[in-house]
């Protein structure tokens, strides 16, 4: 019988491209997103599209075998803005995905974040991810929910957010060059950055998805290479005639995030690429 598969988030930059490579499995798809900073754009034939807040995950039908949660405030920044509803929506909201999946025997991928690996003090993002997890390992510990812990990186690549305020770094130079604006770098620009293609992204999530290992910890979904800001900005200078303009360091902005271990390396065959200088030098801005 063909699976039943639900993505929150699915109108979103990794959502959609997860449904994307879904469909090519044959699963039926849904996907509940309120759509705050997902497009429309975004959206497939052949999928059923819900526009809704995850905390109302409960309307849904029960008869799912899998659900990828991906539906978040995703960005330091703009949790320093509101950080209730980045509290509301990353920690209550999933506490809702992880009690529906209870009730309903569903399995669960979640998706962390690497900013586990520093002080959940730093920002109301790190905080609430890390409490994200935090509930998921409380619902895998204590009620035997099937769930399992992927911890993103930087993710980039087709369909990435341009927006400034929830935009990633390759995202949001992509919209200066197009206004032919200067490109802003953060503190010194020597914090590192391991970057992650969303292709090898999707064909983790889907290892991880179909495979029956149980992780006491968490998948980590990096490359395990890192590039400072100041290098990345080499790459697009080489393509783009550019300057860079710094700005003062921000909250949260750690020194350098990398791949921790191998776990999705080795035991799940995964076999993630360091696209990064391609990814630009193909881009058409």
């Amino acid at each position: 019988m063909m699976k039943k598969v639900l993505v929150t988030g699915g109108t979103g930059f990794i959502g959609s491209n997860l449904i994307k490579g879904l469909l090519k499995l044959n699963y039926r798809l849904t996907s509940l997103d309120n759509n705050s900073t997902g497009n429309k754009k975004n959206e497939f034939d052949g999928v059923e599209y819900i526009e809704d807040d995850i905390t109302n995950i409960y309307k849904l039908d029960n008869d799912f075998d899998l659900c990828f949660h991906f539906a978040a405030q995703s960005r330091v920044q703009p949790s320093f803005d509101d950080p209730e509803e980045s509290f509301r929506v990353n920690v209550f909201g999933t506490s809702k995905v992880m009690e529906w999946a209870k009730q309903n025997s569903i399995k669960v991928v979640y998706a962390g974040s690497s900013s586990k690996h520093h002080n959940p003090s730093d920002s109301p993002y790190a905080m609430y991810k890390f409490l994200g997890e935090e509930v998921c390992k409380l619902y895998k510990n204590s009620f035997n929910v099937n769930v399992e812990i992927s911890r993103f990186y930087n993710v980039y690549g087709p369909g990435e957010n341009i927006d400034e305020k929830f935009g990633n770094v390759i995202g949001i130079w992509s919209a200066k060059i197009k206004k032919n604006e200067p490109i802003p770098i953060v503190g010194d620009g020597e914090q590192k950055r391991d970057f992650i293609h969303v292709l090898d992204l999707v064909n983790g999530l889907i290892k991880i998805a179909e495979s029956s290992i149980i992780h006491n910890d968490a998948w980590e979904l990096g490359t395990g290479v890192n590039y400072s800001v100041n290098e990345l900005f080499n790459f697009f200078s080489k393509k783009y005639d550019i300057e860079p303009i710094y700005i003062p360091d921000q909250p949260g902005n750690y020194r350098e995030t990398l791949r921790i271990n191998d776990d999705a390396l080795k035991l799940l065959k995964w076999k993630p690429n360091d696209r990064l200088k391609n990814h630009i030098e193909n881009l058409n801005l």
